[in-house]
């Protein structure tokens, strides 16, 4: 007799009030929150959803771009996110969140070691206007299909501009 198969159980995400889980909240409550995120359906699609602070309305920037790799789509989605920020808010800090950890090493690695050390990177700035990554940048990793309401938004909008 054939083994019946458990149904899969659709847990339900509860996406936090604030742009992020209110655990992380206290350690980045003064700086500008930034989270990207990139699509690939018809074409690429890039989003950036800014929170200038907690109870603002988020400012969003979409961009859509011809289809390639996910790991360089999501890395265009990071510095089109740097890329928007340098331009709205030139001289406040800021936190970028990606939730893809390829992209959020290469950007630390460059910011440690310098964009000398990774030319494509380097040519991809030049490129967006930047000569470099902005002083008072902190990149963070955050799970992707969390509970995080940035990233959810980020998400929504880059599957509408690959579309």
């Amino acid at each position: 007799m054939p083994r019946k198969r458990r149904k899969k159980v659709a847990r339900p995400t509860y996406l936090s009030v604030g742009p992020l889980p209110e655990r992380l909240m206290p350690k980045y409550a003064d700086r500008l929150l930034v989270f990207s995120d990139a699509s690939n359906r018809r074409q690429g699609g890039l989003a950036v959803v800014l929170f200038a602070d907690v109870f603002a309305a988020p400012l969003v920037a979409v961009r859509s771009v011809p289809l390639q790799g996910s790991n360089e789509l999501e890395l265009q989605a990071a510095l089109f996110a740097l890329a928007e920020v340098v331009r709205r808010f030139p001289q406040r800090p800021f936190t970028l969140f990606s939730d893809n950890h390829d992209a959020v090493l290469r950007l630390q690695r460059a910011a440690r070691d310098g964009l000398a050390q990774d030319q494509p990177l380097a040519a991809m700035f030049l490129h967006l206007g930047l000569g470099r990554l902005p002083d008072d940048c902190d990149i963070q990793w955050i799970r992707a299909h969390g509970t995080c309401r940035g990233n959810a938004l980020a998400d929504q909008h880059a599957a509408r501009a690959a579309e």
